[in-house]
């Protein structure tokens, strides 16, 4: 493993999180052609397989599986030395790898504008995601911290509440339902629901809901982004439950209202969330204590 580059462990480490060459493609800009190339030749370096094929599946080999802990071990450490550096330097950046639950992708950007006027040397590198792609994330320490709803249950980590997040049920503005001054949950059960796919935060906090109310909806539609949710309901294809912190621009221009459905807001927490025993670097403890101190009031103004 001596001969090991440097790079041929990132791209190992990124197509081993995803178990998808064609993904850590995309995610480093690279050509399929060159990722199977580094693997290849890592292969080589080591001796042995990494990965095997079945069918149109990719899995990690007991070595790969082997390898990889010890590759994210490598490249951790060589992220923490060069903060260090940086630090020994005088220099007040630094850098910071955040995850966001695809849900928060409509405040986390602008808490990261903020901070970069407080912190304009800090390098930032923001993944969105559903919540079970953050979670693995987090888990194979690929990034240092995340912004989501409940943390994983896989990982030893450090969570803190900072905001509460409302889940709600919209509809078109001109359905029905929208002028209802009250709606029971019953009044829903011929209503088709448009939904996250599984594995989003929202999609199980929506299922908690109907499963405590003993109530099975009807669903119609699942759809991977909010967006299209928002414009599947806007045209009338059914309603949906969905973070209120996704609605600012719909619900001022008209096009989406609130039902008012017995139960609903359905208050979950926004989380903070790191590995306990992540090494806290100057940028990411500015960048940690800027989130609990500031998000509250900036959520709040978004309702």
């Amino acid at each position: 493993m001596r001969n090991a580059t440097i790079r041929q462990l990132q791209i190992f480490s990124v197509a081993a999180s995803h178990l998808s060459f064609a993904r850590a493609a995309e995610k480093l800009h690279l050509t399929h052609a060159a990722i199977s190339l580094q693997i290849k030749q890592l292969e080589e370096v080591s001796g042995t397989l990494l990965f095997e094929r079945i069918g149109k599946r990719v899995f990690l080999t007991e070595a790969g599986d082997t390898l990889l802990a010890h590759a994210r071990q490598i490249l951790q450490s060589l992220k923490e030395a060069d903060e260090a550096l940086l630090n020994l330097k005088g220099l007040r950046g630094g850098r910071l790898a955040v995850a966001v639950a695809s849900t928060a992708e409509y405040f986390a950007p602008g808490l990261l504008a903020e901070f970069r006027k407080t912190q304009p040397d800090v390098r930032i590198r923001l993944s969105i995601d559903n919540r079970d792609t953050v979670s693995r994330l987090l888990i194979g320490n690929e990034v240092d911290l995340a912004i989501m709803g409940r943390p994983p249950a896989g990982l030893d980590a450090t969570a803190v509440a900072f905001a509460p997040h409302p889940l709600v049920i919209v509809a078109a503005t001109g359905h029905p339902m929208s002028q209802a001054g009250s709606i029971s949950l019953e009044d829903l059960a011929g209503e088709t629901l448009i939904v996250r796919e599984t594995g989003s935060g929202t999609r199980s906090a929506m299922e908690e809901f109907f499963l405590e109310h003993a109530i099975k909806p009807r669903i119609g539609m699942e759809m991977g982004s909010n967006e299209a949710i928002k414009q599947a309901v806007i045209a009338g294809l059914g309603i949906s439950f969905i973070s209120q912190h996704t609605l600012g621009l719909e619900l001022s221009a008209g096009r989406l209202c609130i039902l008012k459905v017995e139960g609903t807001p359905v208050i979950r927490q926004w989380h903070l969330v790191r590995h306990k025993s992540k090494h806290l670097t100057p940028a990411f403890a500015a960048f940690w204590d800027f989130i609990l101190e500031f998000a509250p009031a900036y959520l709040k103004k978004l309702g």
